[in-house]
């Protein structure tokens, strides 16, 4: 396997030097189960993320692209190697606050309206509750949803609550972006506003977004692109930051 490099130029500084790596796996491996059940998710893989970049991981169903990503925000553990996070903490804490998780399948609370939804995270993290609530209609705002406010996750169709859930992304300000198969349930026009929502939340915060996805319309988007194969990175492509 051909070991990832570091992707992406800070976007800011016009291509000159390095980018800030942001995380790194080495060594990697996601093993479920043990003996004869035992499922290898992901096989030594190394990698890293740099700020700036615009990264789709593709890659068919089983190939490890979502535990990949789980283990990029500190959601999962690896069996073997490890995770570090240079440019967002100076611990070995995962920096749970720089990084935004936006999900393939329904994320929003049932009993939370969307304004409450978007916020909850800032209250969880410890914000002061008209603070979080400020900090949420603005995120909406920005995407566009300020006439969603009020509406419980029910009253939403798919593309609008992942618009929601990013824009909950944007509320937290993370450096971070990633967004698991974001599109999958959508028809191709509403996963296009997806991603365009996703690309603009991205450039908005100066952060990295790393896509995994099965639809090569949404992999051509982005500047770089990962392919996995049975847990392992098989091919890396890059294209000049536009």
């Amino acid at each position: 396997m051909r070991a990832a490099p570091r992707l992406g130029r800070d976007q800011t500084d016009a291509g000159t030097g390095e980018a800030e790596l942001l995380v790194r796996l080495d060594g990697v491996e996601r093993t479920y189960g043990s003996g004869a059940a035992a499922v290898a998710a992901l096989r030594g893989v190394t990698c890293s993320v740099s700020a700036g970049v615009r990264l789709a991981v593709t890659g068919p169903s089983g190939s490890g692209k979502s535990t990949l990503l789980q283990l990029m925000a500190g959601l999962d553990e690896p069996t073997a190697g490890s995770v570090s996070w240079p440019g967002l903490t100076r611990r070995s804490l995962v920096p749970v606050h720089s990084i935004g998780m936006v999900f393939q399948g329904p994320s929003l609370i049932p009993a939370l309206n969307v304004e409450e939804n978007v916020a909850l995270p800032l209250v969880l993290a410890g914000h002061d509750d008209d603070q979080a609530r400020a900090s949420a209609r603005s995120a909406l705002a920005l995407m566009g949803l300020s006439d969603l406010t009020d509406k419980q996750p029910e009253e939403l169709s798919g593309g609008q609550s992942q618009r929601v859930a990013v824009a909950r992304v944007l509320a937290s300000r993370p450096r971070l972006i990633l967004a698991d198969e974001p599109t999958g349930h959508l028809d191709a026009a509403k996963g296009a506003q997806v991603v365009d929502v996703l690309l603009a939340a991205a450039d908005e915060l100066s952060a990295a977004l790393v896509i995994s996805t099965h639809d090569m319309a949404v992999a051509d988007r982005m500047t770089a692109r990962w392919q996995m194969h049975e847990g392992s990175i098989h091919s890396v492509t890059e294209s000049e930051l536009r």
